[in-house]
């Protein structure tokens, strides 16, 4: 009596002879997808790691679907391949082509999808800028370093008048979006990540600088901030606006200005203005 059980489970209960215990791998696939489509990005790609049941269960297109932005063919053929050819990829390897950084607009402009959730983010480089004086060496110096996405930045020796303007045009997705501009105050070290020096810093704190914006929707913002923490990179939120048609291009105009001429201001750097869903810059 008995003798058809031989071996144990891991908690002690008995299983017949012959038979291997249960486990993971003998999941079915479509019932690990289900749990899989409510987790996150993250969470998903780390348990496809956990056996080959759970890394064919994590590219079932229905668990991709949802999480990538609706006009994500039209930013696929944009950004990752040839009109069409996005068509016989799964859901799976289009969501983490549009989270690799593209460069466009001869490499002054990077866009991604967020791994988190918080939808399309853009960089513009502070070369794809127009800026008072930047190609005259008396008032700017273009510094290669680390601390830049783009490994360059733009440092600003002294001036009287300064103004930056700049625009993108995207198709960014539908929803609510938030636009900064990305400065320090104070020199940055040149190739690395060390200390910086703020020694030339001066005229900042007279009178505030002016940030705008305005989207083709009629959308504006205005935002001005003093500049007084010098040695920290610090991303100056101008607003936000709203994108309702995702398969419209939308285009943005942006600017920053500081055209007092009473006085000198000097030792900033600029680095960028980055775009971002509003969920991720609540984040920032």
């Amino acid at each position: 009596m008995g003798s058809g059980f031989s071996t144990a489970n891991n908690d002690g209960s008995p299983t017949r002879s012959g038979e291997r215990p249960f486990g993971l791998g003998d999941i079915p696939e479509n019932c690990l997808a289900m749990v899989l489509a409510h987790l996150d990005p993250p969470d998903i790609c780390n348990l496809a790691r956990v056996n080959r049941s759970f890394h064919l269960a994590s590219s079932a297109d229905f668990i991709w679907d949802p999480k990538l932005p609706e006009n994500h063919q039209i930013l696929a053929q944009k950004l990752m391949f040839y009109k069409g050819s996005c068509e016989c990829m799964g859901k799976k390897d289009i969501y983490a082509g549009l989270c690799s950084p593209v460069r466009f607009s001869g490499g002054r402009k990077e866009v991604w999808l967020d791994k988190g959730g918080g939808g399309i983010c853009m960089l513009v480089s502070w070369r794809g800028m127009k800026i008072t004086g930047i190609d005259d060496r008396r008032y700017w110096s273009h510094i290669p370093t680390l601390q830049s996405r783009f490994h360059t930045v733009a440092y600003l020796h002294q001036i009287w008048w300064l103004e930056v303007e700049g625009d993108v045009e995207f198709e960014f997705p539908a929803g609510r979006y938030s636009l900064y501009f990305r400065l320090k105050l104070g020199r940055p070290s040149e190739g690395g990540q060390g200390s910086t020096t703020g020694q030339q810093v001066h005229g900042w704190n007279i009178k505030p600088v002016r940030f705008q914006f305005s989207v083709s929707n009629g959308e504006h913002a205005t935002s001005e901030h003093f500049l007084n923490m010098q040695g920290k990179w610090l991303r100056y939120h101008v607003g936000d606006f709203v994108v309702e048609d995702s398969y419209k291009p939308t285009k943005i105009k942006f600017s920053m200005t500081q055209i007092d001429c009473t006085h000198q201001k000097g030792g900033l750097t600029l680095d960028s203005v980055f775009i971002c869903s509003n969920k991720l810059g609540i984040r920032l």
